[in-house]
């Protein structure tokens, strides 16, 4: 049966757009359940720490949120799984620096496209690495340090949280910078292993994420932060010494962290759960909770600017890790 030419303009029309009123219906009534926060590392480290503060502070704002740890792979393991999930707002990773650089540049056979499969939500905080010597070795400055490495050729090695991981590529970045490429790197499963030689003097120096942790065993004397690569001084820390007033401005770096959701997940959704997260950060008393805990709250962020954060570390990163020939496949 031939149909009309109007009649058929207007189902024709009709068919089109059921996928959008079913994705604004989906949006005007989000959320209707608990949401899932995967964090894409082990339970006990930063990530996890900032995740559950997050879920923490949604509950008002947003409704509970649960969190589950999937780690693996550097970060790749979670964040894959939640760039194969539903793009509904259900399931939201916490992301960043970590799995982006991982995906985008350090495999042949990446389990899934960052900047593709990915929506950036928001940045949260960003946190920085430290440069730490066991209390035996003689130095107490950064330069000290490089000037006792170039003394003492193949006497230093450094430990770090696993090949590829943004401590690791500190490290480098910091031998490069320094001209000391004889600083051998010793990888970790994590830095809870290498915090632990750090302390028994098995290996004299790493580059950690400055947490808390980190920071508490400097001040009790079981190791020695030389510098920070925050651009400033830390709130927490304001004793210790940024790379830039140790002489190093080129190692100034941090690494961010945020939420992200499956790619195509509505708009609406993505500004709402960024808006509740900026109302979280709004509060003093959230911000003094994220700088006890040595993250850097990010007040002003927004989805197109944390894809624009991303998209430069992995620009940032891309010619050491070219130069280094690193893959991790």
């Amino acid at each position: 049966m031939k149909l009309p030419r109007r009649k058929f303009l207007y189902l024709a029309a009709s068919a089109v757009a059921l996928p959008a009123i079913s994705r604004t219906a989906v949006a005007q009534n989000y959320p209707t359940r608990p949401i899932r926060l995967v964090v894409p590392l082990p339970p006990g480290g930063g990530f996890d720490a900032l995740g559950r503060l997050w879920a923490e502070k949604m509950k008002p704002l947003l409704g509970t949120v649960v969190v589950e740890n999937i780690g693996g792979g550097g970060g790749s393991l979670g964040a894959a799984a939640v760039a194969r999930a539903r793009p509904d707002g259900y399931t939201i990773l916490l992301g960043g620096t970590l799995p982006h650089v991982h995906e985008a540049l350090l495999k042949n056979r990446p389990l899934y496209d960052p900047v593709k499969d990915l929506d950036p939500i928001i940045a949260v905080a960003a946190n920085c690495f430290s440069i730490v010597v066991n209390p035996s070795v003689p130095v107490q400055t950064l330069g000290e340090l490089v000037t006792y490495a170039k003394a003492n050729p193949g006497k230093l090695s450094y430990a770090h949280a696993g090949v590829g991981s943004t401590n690791h590529l500190t490290g480098e970045l910091f031998k490069l910078l320094a001209g000391t490429p004889e600083i051998e790197q010793i990888p970790y499963r994590g830095m809870g292993p290498a915090l632990s030689d750090i302390i028994g003097g098995q290996v004299p120096m790493a580059v950690a994420a400055a947490t808390t942790q980190v920071l508490e065993f400097h001040r009790e004397g079981k190791i020695r932060v030389l510098a920070v690569t925050s651009p400033k001084r830390l709130a927490n820390a304001p004793e210790l010494p940024t790379v830039t007033e140790a002489g190093f401005p080129g190692l100034t770096l941090s690494a961010s962290l945020g939420l992200l959701a499956p790619a195509g997940t509505p708009t609406p959704i993505i500004e709402q759960v960024a808006q509740a997260t900026r109302t979280a950060l709004a509060e003093p008393a959230y911000q003094q909770r994220l700088l006890a805990g040595s993250f850097e709250p990010i007040l002003d962020s927004s989805p197109e600017k944390f894809r624009q954060s991303l998209a430069a570390d992995i620009a940032f990163w891309a010619p050491l890790i070219k130069s280094l020939g690193l893959k991790l496949d």
